[in-house]
């Protein structure tokens, strides 16, 4: 089972990336049934390619590091 403290890890090896772009990603929760909620912020709450770097960056990365990650959701 994957541990907050390894989705926190795998989320600060992304985060320089999109602060690069002036966005930030912060971690929010993670349900038992594989759901990663995150909160995406600065240049990144507002982008028009926010769902794409939700489901193509974070979510690809997360799922291909921890397999029990079913889906990674902005709130």
């Amino acid at each position: 089972m994957t541990t907050v403290e390894q989705i926190q890890e795998a989320l600060g090896v992304i985060r320089p990336h999109l602060q690069a772009d002036g966005g930030d990603v912060e971690f929010v929760s993670m349900s038992d049934d594989g759901v990663v909620s995150v909160r995406l912020k600065g240049a990144c709450g507002s982008c028009p390619m926010a769902l794409m770097t939700l489901k193509s960056g974070i979510e690809a990365q997360l799922k291909e590091s921890y397999p029990d990650v079913k889906k990674v959701v902005s709130v």
